[in-house]
């Protein structure tokens, strides 16, 4: 993961070019109901055997409210 964008392993090829959106579960260390999720939106632009990389053109933070994902800042955009 850097800050433009993502190296994932995938069950099914993607195509390049392709948008998709991902979801990024990043660990507090603390409860899972504290880790900190981002919903993310890009676009594929590498695709090898059971590997993608994607553009992280677009996130939003999700917090979770009794078993609901709830966003948190919607619209933030990557640069």
């Amino acid at each position: 993961m850097s800050s433009s964008g993502v190296l994932f392993e995938v069950n099914q090829p993607l195509g390049v070019g392709e948008i998709i959106e991902y979801l990024i579960t990043l660990p507090t260390g603390q409860s899972p109901d504290e880790d900190v999720r981002l919903r993310c939106m890009g676009k594929v632009i590498r695709s090898h055997e059971n590997f993608a990389a994607a553009t992280m053109e677009r996130y939003e933070f999700i917090r979770s409210r009794a078993g609901h994902d709830v966003p948190f800042a919607a619209g933030a955009t990557a640069s």
